[in-house]
């Protein structure tokens, strides 16, 4: 009898556990279960096809459905020029009445329309692709447990996109392509320049005779009457003896302009940015693109969401030591363009080589752009001092906040 009631205890134990267990589980499992793909949504702030920084994400996008079996839905030219009279946020709206479970907001200027959403969507998860809301030392730190942040250490990629210039630059005039000004866009373009500065004494030159100006054109990218022209900007430069510009825009303009340029006898190049594959737009000029790869990240994190593991969390991630350039594990690389001389691209791979060992430009001596000292002899930066960056760095030429 007592081997009976053993038994019957066991058993209703083990029943309690599985109605346990069903009851707590995930409701990706559930999906799972049912055959249906877990759909989310993408908010680009360009074209999904710019040849940069859209269509960085929106491939990624197919990456992870791809690797995951999830559907994307996406909507583009989400800016007040295409799409006057809404809001991001308006949109995410949207996208989850077609049912996606999960919203990427690509556009370090949908920050706030982000974290609107989040709090007024707690059952939708979202990802703020840059942004600091949840980052606990940041300077806004909010606990929003349904909203992620993510971000390439795209500074690496700025130092090898500043080096590749300076190594090919002949005047030693280096133009900058900004965007709008902000934290990101700050820390980015002196990025470029502490990259540069560095290759450029590297290679047998006084860096104090190097000359970076920024000209920023008032935002990601060109809006016919309300920014500056980055085709007239790069032009500009280049009529300047800047012989080489570096895009910190969405779009690889300044290639276009170089490839115009080059054809009718001038010497000049330019440095791509945000998609490997952005140099295609005119290969002859191009020395290189740093570049976005947000398919890792977002796999892991849209995973999270399926299986139930979901943290809040702030990620700044940093290039994949072993290859920059691997696709599948690498948030950050840099991919040589065709106009990089070999002698160049040498010096430029030992550059990466000692950023691989640890070499961290972001070292003092470091004075702002007014000359007021921001990092001391042997200093190190923090996250938070890089991130916030209040000014460009001296040295550096063009505005350092918006007029």
């Amino acid at each position: 009898m007592r081997t009976i009631f053993t038994r019957l205890a066991v058993m209703a134990l083990v029943l309690m556990f599985v109605l346990s267990a069903c009851g707590g589980q995930p409701a990706a499992t559930e999906e799972a279960a049912s055959g249906e793909p877990f759909v989310f949504g993408i908010l680009l702030v360009g074209p999904y096809n710019d040849n940069g920084w859209s269509q960085a994400h929106y491939e990624a996008g197919k990456y992870v459905e791809e690797k995951l079996g999830a559907t994307m839905l996406y909507l583009d030219k989400v800016n007040p020029a295409d799409r006057p009279g809404t809001t991001p946020d308006q949109l995410a709206e949207e996208l989850v009445a077609q049912g996606a479970k999960l919203i990427i907001f690509n556009s370090d200027d949908m920050k706030d329309a982000s974290t609107t959403f989040a709090k007024a969507n707690p059952d939708v998860k979202v990802i703020m692709a840059s942004g600091d809301q949840v980052w606990p030392d940041g300077k806004a730190y909010e606990e929003i447990p349904n909203l992620m942040n993510i971000m390439g250490r795209m500074e690496y990629g700025k130092m090898m996109g500043g080096c590749a210039a300076a190594l090919a630059s002949e005047t030693g005039k280096i133009g900058y392509l900004g965007p709008l000004i902000n934290d990101e866009t700050r820390r980015l373009a002196a990025s470029a320049y502490l990259g540069a500065k560095y290759c450029y004494e590297k290679a047998g030159n006084d860096p104090a005779s190097l000359e970076f100006k920024v000209t920023w054109i008032g935002f990601w990218f060109n809006i016919p009457g309300v920014t500056l022209d980055p085709v007239q900007v790069s032009n500009d430069f280049y009529t300047t003896d800047y012989d080489v510009v570096i895009s910190g825009i969405d779009n690889p303009v300044n290639l276009g302009e170089a490839a115009k340029l080059k054809a009718e006898g001038k010497a000049v190049s330019g440095v791509a940015y945000d998609y490997v594959a952005a140099c295609t737009a005119a290969p002859d000029v191009c020395l290189g693109v740093p570049y976005f790869n947000w398919g890792p990240e977002y796999v892991k994190a849209i995973s999270s969401a399926q299986d139930g593991s979901w943290q809040s969390t702030f990620l700044w991630v940093g290039p994949d030591w072993a290859n920059i350039n691997n696709l599948d594990t690498s948030a950050v690389g840099f991919e040589k363009g065709p106009a990089l001389a070999a002698d160049d691209a040498a010096v430029l791979d030992e550059f990466i080589a000692e950023l691989a060992g640890g070499l961290n430009l972001w070292t003092g001596p470091v004075n702002l752009q007014d000359g007021t000292a921001y990092l001391a002899d042997g200093e190190v930066a923090s996250d938070q001092q890089v991130w916030y960056l209040p000014q460009l760095l001296e040295g550096m030429e063009g505005l350092s906040a918006s007029e």
